[in-house]
């Protein structure tokens, strides 16, 4: 339940990496369907593709069916993993017990995806609360309902240059779950940011920092 705002803080340095493509994920409602959208919305030819979260579930998969165009692959607090039995079920109950009337993701949970020292930064989860609102009812009812198989043993078919950036204090999404995908793609790299789960929000300038590391190291 998230928009473009994600990288707002980020966005001067990407912008100058070439053209930007935020890719709506808000329609569809496999990882795959999302997958097949977004290249039907980038230009032809080559680019770098930037996952975050659940988004990192669908840039794996474009990276997999479209591999001649994916130059290079950041992943960022995102799991290879598929959603347990109890994952499936919360998210189930969260949509039966969604009002007509929606009114964002809760404040509590999102509180809960900051590191413990942000919980308090009230015009940081205004501001996530804000994009939920803006995607509305629909959007976080498909996503609900949207399924995530596991593709830890997928992962070696990635050849393309990845980063795996994770949160020391991610609490979503554990650093097991980084190292399980560092381990499972072929020369990638991990680093480890002081966070939660909402990276480039919560320390921008560090995560342009990486970011801008792995891109000039690999295009000079």
């Amino acid at each position: 339940m998230l928009d473009q705002d994600l990288w707002t803080d980020i966005h001067p340095y990407l912008q100058t990496r070439g053209p930007l493509v935020y890719a709506d994920l808000s329609t569809a409602s496999t990882i795959e369907d999302m997958a097949a959208h977004v290249l039907r919305t980038v230009p032809d030819g080559i680019f770098d593709v930037i996952g975050f979260s659940m988004g990192g579930y669908v840039a794996r998969e474009i990276a997999r069916i479209a591999p001649d165009r994916v130059q290079q692959l950041v992943l960022m607090a995102t799991s290879s993993r598929g959603d347990t039995t109890l994952q499936a079920r919360r998210k189930a109950d969260a949509v039966l017990a969604a009002p007509q009337t929606f009114a964002g993701v809760s404040k509590r949970s999102i509180r809960q995806s900051l590191a413990p020292a942000r919980e308090d930064d009230d015009a940081l989860v205004n501001r996530i609360h804000a994009m939920g609102v803006r995607l509305g009812g629909d959007a976080f009812r498909r996503q609900a309902q949207l399924r995530r198989d596991g593709d830890t043993n997928r992962l070696g078919d990635i050849r393309c240059p990845t980063l795996v950036i994770a949160g020391q204090q991610d609490r979503l999404r554990s650093l097991d779950e980084a190292q399980e995908l560092h381990q499972g793609i072929p020369g990638s790299q991990l680093q480890v940011l002081d966070a939660g789960h909402m990276i480039p929000m919560e320390v921008p300038a560090e995560t342009q920092s990486v970011l801008a590391g792995f891109l000039r190291q690999r295009n000079g």
